[in-house]
């Protein structure tokens, strides 16, 4: 219960404290003083027109919470559709304000970006001389799990608790989890092979070592490789056979 009540401040914080969200809530709330004082112009139908809007939201909402297995891809997806929405709605009041709410979240999505998942799980934030270290030590663990990924991308963003969650299930002495953040070091994705051209469209990118030596990744090798099914712990832990590894560091193997 308690950690249940942490998790809700928490969330709750990060709501108010982050531009993201923040300028997004706003502007959500303004439609209502702009509401009340355009009421007497606008058309008796407007409040069934706002009540569809409403449950058509709700429903869509639903079917994205069964489906998204983030939080950060439900709230992108529920945001996504409570604009379309309420710029339909505000069509219907008046074309202007419509205008005015678009030109309001495309300034919102110039100036904040929604923010990733912050906590890593066991994984570590790795540089790529620790890397390289860490994968010619013979010492350390035999498998290393290694996520490529940028902030500024949008699919990093929408997986980014898959990995951190992964890490605390499976890290053991067999296999450890690892992250390198190519906004801060551009010139490692060519090293590994990966594109950063078209919009970072191939990140993020997960690479299985094993003995230091790459045994598979996700997406595929080759330049314009991109995920073609939103990221998932499911996805991630069939594709890296990460059961199996766990049975094998249980068995001694």
């Amino acid at each position: 219960m308690e950690k249940k009540r942490e998790g809700v401040i928490d969330g709750t914080s990060r709501i108010v404290s982050d531009p993201y969200y923040f300028l997004h809530l706003m502007t959500f709330f303004s439609y209502l003083p702009i509401r009340s004082s355009a009421s007497q112009y606008t058309s008796h139908r407007l409040f069934d027109r706002e009540l569809q809007a409403f449950l058509a939201f709700l429903m869509f909402s639903a079917i994205k919470m069964v489906r998204k297995e983030t939080w950060e891809a439900f709230v992108a997806d529920s945001l996504l559709y409570a604009k379309i929405f309420l710029i339909a709605v505000t069509l219907i009041m008046d074309y202007r304000v419509a205008i005015w709410f678009t030109v309001i979240f495309s300034v919102i999505y110039l100036l904040a970006q929604q923010p990733a998942f912050s906590r890593l799980g066991i994984a570590k934030k790795l540089t790529p001389m620790q890397l390289e270290d860490l994968l010619s030590d013979g010492t350390t663990t035999k498998y290393w799990l290694i996520e490529f990924y940028a902030c500024s991308s949008s699919k990093c963003v929408r997986s980014s608790r898959c990995f951190p969650d992964l890490s605390i299930t499976y890290s053991n002495n067999l296999l450890s989890f690892g992250t390198i953040d190519l906004e801060l070091f551009p010139n490692t994705a060519a090293k590994f092979g990966i594109s950063l051209a078209g919009g970072m469209s191939q990140l993020p990118t997960y690479i299985l070592f094993e003995k230091g030596v790459e045994v598979s990744r996700f997406p595929d090798f080759y330049v314009d490789a991109t995920p073609s099914l939103p990221i998932t712990k499911k996805l991630l832990c069939q594709y890296f056979e990460l059961d199996r590894l766990l049975l094998d560091y249980i068995n001694g193997s």
